[in-house]
């Protein structure tokens, strides 16, 4: 795994910027989560973001014009939560405010333990998304990407905000040689846009084969995978755990 990760690890990160050790390879994994939850929110309980807040304060505009595909009520409980989530990891990056090791890992324990409220729920309903099921997973869901991102935020990896692509993209190529600018991290951003499009591409088979709770134990799964792996990472006293600059 540490060999995985080291070499994960040379790829993402440009000249300069060591000081972010394996950050990048555990939010990238933490990016491909987001298109998971998304795909899960969007597809499955009646076309609203959980993640991307962008698309969800459209989606109210929408609701609120007269599109009846949409419900007002689902965004605003959605941005709600995601902002209860963000207030709470406001909190967790300043309590480990001198540790990013421990921050990381202490959001995606919780963020686990958020999901895994998702995983029991969906298997009690057997798949069925209910009213009651659907709010459901958009509180405990909302409440674990605002987390997410309070702490992506917090981490401050360029490039790297576990869910909002608009700028990832506009630097990648208003950024590029052709447009007169240096091109830097044009790897990580390519990298970050594909982690999005994996989560989403997964998500979207396995729901349209109604697997809502293999999607969601496929995000338990990596919020562990990267809780735990930053536990062991953080155990050594390194550049990376240290606040950014």
């Amino acid at each position: 795994m540490r060999k995985l990760l080291s070499d994960a690890v040379g790829t993402l990160v440009p000249r300069g910027e060591e000081r972010h050790g394996p950050l990048p390879p555990l939010l990238l994994t933490m990016t491909v989560v987001s298109g998971l939850v998304d795909s899960v929110s969007y597809l499955a309980l009646g076309h609203v973001f959980v993640a991307n807040m962008t698309g969800n304060v459209v989606f109210l505009g929408f609701a609120l014009g007269g599109a009846e595909s949409l419900s007002a009520f689902a965004s605003v409980v959605s941005m709600t939560v995601f902002l209860l989530g963000a207030l709470a990891g406001g909190r967790l990056g300043t309590r480990f405010a001198t540790h990013r090791g421990h921050m990381l890992r202490a959001a995606t324990a919780v963020q686990t333990v958020l999901v895994a409220v998702t995983v029991v729920v969906a298997a009690v309903a057997d798949g069925r998304v209910t009213t009651s099921v659907q709010y459901t997973l958009i509180v405990f869901l909302g409440l674990a990407m605002g987390l997410q991102n309070a702490v992506a935020r917090r981490l401050g990896v360029p490039d790297l905000t576990t869910t909002v692509l608009t700028l990832t993209l506009t630097g990648l190529a208003a950024d590029s040689t052709p447009a007169g600018g240096e091109a830097p991290r044009p790897g990580r951003r390519i990298l970050s846009v594909l982690a999005m499009f994996l989560g989403a591409l997964t998500g979207a088979a396995l729901l349209l084969h109604g697997h809502l709770v293999v999607v969601l134990s496929l995000t338990l799964v990596l919020l562990a995978v990267t809780s735990v792996t930053t536990h062991r990472l953080s155990a050594a006293d390194a550049p990376w755990l240290r606040p950014r600059p």
